[in-house]
């Protein structure tokens, strides 16, 4: 990616090229099992014929991994299994809700899809609103409302429960890279555009409340546990921490080679996870003082970005013991956040992994992929 000043065009923007219509049916899902070799077995229908029947459909064998048939098994003790669910788009972020109970996916459809996560993972759910491509979304605090970053310039803000959009705001001059809501407080929203600023939302206003102008175009952003900083990724290579009192930036986080793709808060709010185009993950210390003065922490190898230059998105797990993050060699790593050892690379998708989470109380994980698939699956099950 050219690190230009000026904002840049869709074409030859990967990440942010709309998909064109494909000749997949929209109501497209997948579901998969493994079948007596351990194999992974795909079979592909429309939501009436799962409804109708889970056993007729086209089987086709997938990649399988030793180590990815063993560190993952059903609910019910079965061998390991991942069950992904197909849309007619290239899949750029999902989330597990607050309760575990829902997950989240959006991508090139320009619309928010909602899952349950036990059972069957029935599409119980879409809720429509945008006119372009939704890069990043993240649920409320209370699960009621999911907030969106979109290639339309907007960020939106929809009703969980009715479907209706909140909320829309509009402001940037580009396209919207990335939105992040704070953890306590007033309901806010930061978000960061190609066109270098990063603007922050009140849900009881209509404009923005904030703008923070950066010379670079902003691909990630992330409020602090606080909310009194904004730390802000791009692809100018650094990390910048806005103070929302000063309007100023308190100190910036140097170090990664290459465009930050993605940025998320540690559980704990004392560290901030970013992940680069140089194909590295990092741990940053973002206490309000930092001992050494040195703030970066840990650095991660193993997870390649590819040359398609996704806004791959970086997770903590909720006690903070792993990260993980997809990667442009269509897997998923996770590692030890404490030894930095890797512990699961996990194949099975056709296509860049953009964005990985992990289940706010199980040992679940879901990830999403170009290939238009989620997959979802369990990790370190209990012997």
């Amino acid at each position: 990616m050219d690190k230009r000043k000026d904002p840049p065009t869709s074409e030859g923007v990967l990440i942010k090229r709309q998909k064109p219509e494909e000749n997949t049916p929209s109501n497209a899902v997948t579901i998969q099992t493994k079948g007596s070799s351990g194999a992974l077995i795909q079979t592909v229908m429309t939501r009436n014929e799962e409804a109708a029947n889970h056993e007729t459909s086209t089987k086709k064998e997938a990649h399988t991994d030793t180590q990815y048939t063993s560190v993952l098994r059903l609910k019910n003790g079965q061998n390991a299994v991942f069950a992904p669910h197909r849309q007619s788009a290239e899949l750029y972020t999902c989330k597990f809700s607050p309760s575990g109970e829902h997950i989240a996916s959006a991508g090139g459809e320009k619309s928010i899809y909602l899952w349950n996560t036990y059972g069957d993972c029935i599409n119980y759910g879409i809720i429509k609103g945008h006119t372009g491509s939704i890069l990043e979304l993240h649920w409320s605090r209370d699960g009621s409302m999911i907030f969106t970053a979109s290639t339309d310039k907007s960020c939106g803000v929809f009703d969980v429960q009715t479907g209706e959009r909140i909320k829309r705001f509009k402001g940037h001059t580009s396209f919207v890279n990335s939105c992040s809501p704070a953890r306590r407080g007033p309901e806010l929203l930061a978000s960061g555009s190609d066109d270098g600023s990063v603007k922050i939302w009140d849900l009881r206003a209509k404009n923005a409340v904030e703008s923070f102008d950066s010379q670079y175009q902003i691909t990630s952003v992330s409020f602090s546990d606080a909310g009194d900083l904004v730390f802000a990724g791009g692809i100018d290579n650094n990390i910048a921490a806005w103070d929302m009192r000063k309007k100023s930036v308190s100190y910036s986080l140097t170090g990664h080679m290459d465009t930050i793709s993605g940025l998320s808060l540690s559980p704990d709010g004392n560290q901030l996870l970013s992940n680069a185009m140089d194909n590295t993950v990092r741990i940053w210390d973002v206490k309000p003082f930092s001992a050494t003065g040195n703030r970066m922490l840990k650095v991660f190898e193993g997870a390649p970005h590819g040359i398609e230059k996704n806004l791959i998105r970086p997770a903590w797990s909720k006690d903070g013991a792993m990260i993980g993050v997809g990667a442009g060699d269509r897997t998923m790593v996770i590692w030890d956040t404490l030894t930095r050892k890797i512990l699961y690379k996990l194949p099975g998708h056709k296509g860049c992994v953009n964005e990985v989470d992990f289940h706010p109380k199980e040992p679940i994980v879901v990830s999403c992929s170009t290939d238009k698939t989620m997959f979802l699956g369990e990790i370190n099950p209990s012997k």
